[in-house]
């Protein structure tokens, strides 16, 4: 399974509150597909804390795709960078 929010038409706070919610619901082998209109910077060290990975790609001035899995889960992962260049859902 592989979750998908689009967060690029909330305010701040809101697309961090989402995030951090959906990827408490993460189960092995998922990944959370993020669309954004900039890049969360702030995100980062929250979910490094949290044991999180992430990948984060520009797909157009204004669009960022954030994929994000938990750090230790390699097929994850492997499904999340494998879905880096395909067009957001």
């Amino acid at each position: 399974m592989k979750p998908f929010l689009d967060v690029s038409m909330l305010e701040p706070c809101e697309p961090m509150e989402r995030v951090l919610e959906a990827i408490s619901q993460l189960e092995k082998g998922d990944f959370l597909k993020v669309l954004h209109r900039r890049e969360p910077r702030l995100l980062y060290p929250l979910l490094e804390k949290l044991g999180y990975a992430w990948y984060c790609k520009q797909q157009a001035e204004v669009r960022f795709i954030i994929l994000i899995w938990r750090e230790n889960d390699t097929f994850a992962r492997t499904a999340a960078l494998a879905n880096s260049d395909k067009p957001s859902a």
